[in-house]
């Protein structure tokens, strides 16, 4: 395969890179700006694995018992499975590299300050 440049995604809270997307898995980079979240959001399918490159984020994850916050440094990861209600908040400008399957547009926002709930 040639050498490629990533997709540029721009969100509201900064952008993704994906640099990889195959029939099998996904690979991006998401840069959040300082102060800025997230969705608090859910995916009925898709499994992901987040490794804080830099920066200081809040990781906010959701289970049956209510919603546990984590504080995470560079070089600390989380796996996010399916149907786990999360949501990250950058204490610091941050750059989270993510792992996933390949199910992009499974995403259900439960909040969102940008106004993108589903319905």
């Amino acid at each position: 395969m040639p050498v490629s440049s990533p997709k540029r995604v721009d969100k509201p809270w900064g952008y993704e890179l994906i640099w990889a997307h195959t029939d099998r898995y996904v690979g991006k980079l998401l840069h959040i700006a300082k102060g800025e979240s997230l969705s608090y959001q859910y995916h009925t399918v898709k499994d992901e694995t987040i490794y804080l490159l830099k920066g200081v984020l809040d990781l906010q994850i959701g289970d049956v018992k209510g919603d546990a916050m984590h504080r995470m440094q560079p070089g600390e990861c989380y796996r996010i499975t399916s149907n786990t209600r999360h949501r990250m908040t950058a204490v610091e400008e941050c750059d989270v590299l993510e792992a996933s399957t390949p199910e992009l547009d499974d995403v259900v926002r439960l909040e969102d300050r940008y106004g993108r709930v589903t319905k």
